[in-house]
């Protein structure tokens, strides 16, 4: 009796551990879309449509790895969706007009998952009427780029 007792511990033990390590490797990879966005909105900052559209595309790839299993549906296929916007063009206004709903979702993912343990800035461009997300309190507008590289504030700390 005590060996099947002890079978069966050792065998919930041992799922447990399993299902631990995976959730932990979805939250790395999920983590790793942040990095990969502010890529995207970096490129974009320095107006850069070819790099902008090939971060994209490995966000798009990062995220498809994934799977939809840690975060919600609509708004995981929305991001991906988005994203494959971005990394289909090279016209910078586009991809730019493509960024601001991207943005919203990326909010939206950093609102329901911890994406970093360092603080997530999100700014608003008010010529723009729209957010992003920063890793550092300094403006760089990815909307309007040198031509308006300071406009816009943090509204939030997420």
């Amino acid at each position: 009796m005590k060996k099947i007792y002890f079978i069966v511990v050792l065998l919930a033990t041992s799922f447990t551990q399993h299902t631990f390590a995976q959730d932990s490797s979805n939250q790395a990879q999920v983590r790793q879309l942040l990095s990969l966005y502010y890529d995207i909105k970096d490129a974009l900052v320095a107006g850069n449509p070819n790099t902008a559209s090939l971060k994209a595309e490995t966000f798009v790839k990062a995220a498809n790895d994934i799977g939809s299993r840690p975060i919600s549906g609509g708004n995981f296929k929305s991001l991906i969706e988005q994203a494959g916007m971005i990394s289909q063009t090279k016209d910078l206004k586009k991809q730019r007009e493509y960024f601001s709903n991207f943005s919203n979702s990326m909010v939206s993912l950093a609102r329901a998952v911890k994406l970093s343990d360092k603080p997530i800035y999100q700014a608003y461009c008010p010529m723009k009427k729209a957010s992003w997300l920063s890793s550092e309190k300094t403006i760089k507008n990815p909307y309007y780029g040198s031509s308006m590289l300071t406009c816009g504030e943090v509204t939030e700390t997420l």
